[in-house]
């Protein structure tokens, strides 16, 4: 979940938010999701069960979330990488579409991030704004606690993603310097249908981690 710097003005949102930090939208701040195109990423042949139906997330045209080395090799890591992708295109998707209550957030978040998640769309809405352009989400890292619960760090890369008012469509290609730039830690619990939710997390804006 994406979490964004200071709320500076209207035009300030930046795509960020997940729990902790600045949860304020700012010019060029953006938030997570999945797929290396204009869909999350793709499910890994031991994901969540077939019977399991996902919610259709699919970003427009002129919108894309691209990952870098989010498979590792490993079924399970890569399973639960492929949920915290499709978790961060959730939000993606829910603050282009400017709707708080869309199923894909219910289906990729629970507890404390589902509601931060909530919140930062509403933000967006509330500020006038959406986005276009492209995230880049690179350097992920797994920790599995247990069978049930594990740990994913990653960084975005939002310098190629922009605010575009949501009505007249004017795009606002100021730049965001090193803030374009998210360290993202987040906890994901695995369903009883073989989902990996997100429960939790922190972003930091600016991390010398993922500057480059």
């Amino acid at each position: 979940m994406p979490v964004a710097t200071a709320f500076a003005a209207t035009t300030a949102l930046l795509l960020t938010a997940c729990g902790g930090g600045d949860d304020s939208p700012k010019a060029n701040d953006k938030i997570p999701g999945a797929d290396t195109t204009t869909t999350a990423p793709a499910s890994p042949t031991t994901s969540a069960p077939a019977d399991t139906e996902r919610p259709d997330i699919t970003l427009p045209g002129d919108v894309k979330d691209e990952f870098e080395g989010w498979k590792t090799g490993d079924a399970t890591k890569d399973t639960i990488l492929a949920d915290a992708g499709r978790a961060q295109t959730a939000t993606n998707y829910a603050i282009i579409k400017g709707t708080p209550d869309t199923p894909g957030l219910a289906f990729y978040y629970k507890s404390k991030a589902l509601t931060s998640s909530a919140k930062w769309v509403q933000k967006w809405l509330d500020a006038g704004i959406t986005y276009t352009g492209t995230t880049r989400y690179y350097s992920p890292k797994v920790e599995i606690f247990d069978s049930k619960s594990a740990g994913v760090s990653y960084c975005a890369d939002e310098t190629k993603a922009y605010n575009k008012d949501r009505k007249t469509g004017k795009v606002d290609r100021t730049s965001a310097g090193n803030d374009a730039y998210v360290l993202y830690n987040t906890r994901l619990e695995k369903t009883a249908r073989g989902v990996w939710q997100t429960s939790d997390g922190t972003s930091v804006r600016g991390s010398k981690t993922c500057v480059r």
